[in-house]
């Protein structure tokens, strides 16, 4: 059976990709499948770039097909920051909660009107084989940024990120819905298609 690596260590993501590909015959592994799994420099200057460096890395260390993405929060009024550096906006270590008040802080004399943003992911596609191509697909989420929490799901900016076609914040959906419409989902799902002719190639080449 043929395995392919989505180098992430959230089982959400693997059943996800799992569901996705359930009629293509094929196993999905995650990081957590290996014994160490170092934590790769994501030193890019765009998601793209980032989800490439982490999803070659995988495929060199693993020799399989390998996914990675990036993804962050892109505000408008700050000119798309924070972007690539979401999770260490408030600096490290990585804090959910002085990030949002960072954000909130900066955004304080912004009108509602003008506080549009999305968040934005990168998804990286490397294959082992010289004669196939690297792939990037993306996924967005529009919304506008709240000027207080509502809301306990979810993790990051999720309290802050109203989703204005539903009514509610990205922490007042349930996972189930939250997964449905993000910004990863859809990157994933725009990847569905040309990861399936990835396998029938590769499954092509272990039959001859």
């Amino acid at each position: 059976m043929l395995k392919i690596l989505l180098a992430t260590q959230n089982q959400g993501k693997v059943q996800e990709l799992k569901a996705l590909l359930a009629d293509e015959g094929v196993e999905i592994l995650s990081t957590q499948d290996f014994a160490t799994w170092p934590e790769i420099e994501e030193n890019g200057k765009n998601f793209a770039e980032n989800a490439m460096l982490k999803a070659r890395e995988g495929m060199r260390r693993s020799g399989l097909i390998c996914l990675a993405d990036d993804s962050g929060l892109e505000v408008d009024a700050l000119d798309g920051a924070p972007g690539i550096l979401s999770a260490r906006f408030a600096g490290e270590p990585k804090d959910d909660e002085r990030n949002i008040d960072k954000l909130l802080e900066q955004l304080d004399h912004v009108s509602d009107e003008q506080r549009t943003a999305r968040f934005r992911c990168a998804l990286a596609v490397v294959t082992p084989h010289a004669d196939d191509h690297e792939y990037v697909t993306e996924g967005t989420l529009e919304g506008k940024i709240i000027r207080q929490r509502r809301g306990k799901e979810g993790f990051g900016y999720d309290p802050v990120f109203l989703v204005e076609d539903f009514g509610r914040t990205l922490a007042e959906m349930t996972a189930a819905q939250k997964n449905r419409i993000s910004h990863r989902a859809q990157a994933l799902r725009n990847a569905v298609p040309l990861l399936k002719e990835v396998v029938k190639r590769y499954q092509e080449k272990g039959k001859s």
